[in-house]
């Protein structure tokens, strides 16, 4: 089969690779779309350490039930279908606490780490167990789908940080997730939004996608964040770039006894406000991953409730994948979410 491989750091290639096979629990899917994550533009040059190669990478994808393996049960060859991008046990004193988000053997699609290799979907075909496939619903074509596995983490991080009806928030980074988490704070009920970036035009998506206020972050920003209401800060903070600064930028947007949640992991460590944290009593919390969101957040695509199209922002054919991603890496275009088809 064909596949887009990462055979040396900044360096893909389209190659002919063998088709895999599926186990008694998995099935094989022609995959009909798979989208460029951030996550897999550092790991193109090694920056994460999570993408050695060769691999073939790619976790956001969808596509055709093409082979179902001895024991599969409740599926058919033809069936239009999404999955996780994490595969986990089932078996694990977390999988079993319903945390598979956090199981003690999780794999990722489309990672080369330390601990193992799992290739992904930048191919025309791959093999997942069973257990973390979901139906496509019949109004969501297949570049949409590719969209569930980002609008899941972003649901994740809300329904993580428990807010209550009009409470406030600030959203720290308004790429793909940041628009996905500025969506699902809108449909949880969050009152005054207020979206921080470092580019104007992402700035405007969010004020055109649920946002209220917007502005560039600098130095400047917590104070006028405490204009924005009554000089206390925000109810909760949403980091989500990973950087020294944008983390620093949350901590003190938020008021006392404030929640700041932490899903953008672009950094191995930052700077931590320690003081600040302790003698104003703020939550600090980490979102990994999502965990069950999957068929809501498809339900949700479905009926409308959350727009996914101003997140994709090119289709291109995989052949086009290796030039896509040296654009995006130098940053010669900026775009939300490029995703290719086989």
């Amino acid at each position: 089969m064909k596949a887009m491989v990462l055979t040396a750091y900044k360096k893909l290639e389209i190659l002919e690779v063998p088709k895999p096979v599926p186990q008694v629990n998995e099935v094989l899917i022609r995959v009909k779309a798979c989208g460029i994550c951030g996550s897999d533009i550092y790991g193109y040059d090694g920056s994460t350490g999570r993408r050695q190669p060769p691999v073939i990478m790619g976790h956001e994808a969808a596509g055709v039930i093409e082979e179902l393996g001895s024991a599969v049960t409740g599926w058919k060859v033809g069936e239009r279908v999404t999955f996780d991008s994490t595969i986990f046990c089932g078996a694990c004193r977390y999988c079993l606490e319903g945390f598979e988000n956090l199981c003690d053997n999780r794999r990722v699609l489309g990672v080369s780490c330390n601990e193992y290799k799992k290739d992904g979907a930048f191919a025309e075909y791959i093999v997942v167990p069973q257990r973390i496939l979901y139906h496509i619903p019949d109004n969501v074509s297949f570049e949409q789908a590719t969209i569930v596995e980002p609008l899941s983490v972003a649901f994740h991080a809300v329904n993580l940080t428990n807010g209550i009806m009009n409470r406030s928030a600030v959203v720290v980074g308004t790429g793909m997730v940041g628009l996905l988490v500025i969506q699902a704070l809108r449909a949880a009920g969050f009152g005054m939004i207020i979206a921080v970036d470092t580019h104007k035009d992402r700035l405007a998506t969010a004020l055109a996608n649920g946002a209220d206020e917007i502005m560039l972050s600098n130095g400047r920003a917590p104070g006028k964040i405490k204009a924005l209401t009554n000089g206390i800060g925000v109810d909760t903070a949403f980091e989500v770039v990973g950087s020294d600064s944008s983390l620093n930028l949350a901590i003190n947007s938020v008021r006392k006894g404030g929640t700041v949640t932490v899903i953008g992991n672009l950094a191995a460590r930052t700077s931590f406000p320690l003081q600040s944290t302790v003698t104003r009593q703020l939550k600090i919390q980490g979102s990994c991953a999502s965990n069950g969101e999957y068929p809501a957040c498809l339900d949700m695509m479905a009926r409308g409730s959350v727009n996914v199209d101003v997140i994709i922002s090119q289709v291109a054919s995989l052949e086009e994948g290796p030039q896509w991603f040296e654009k995006l890496y130098n940053r010669e275009v900026n775009m939300l979410k490029v995703v290719l088809t086989p």
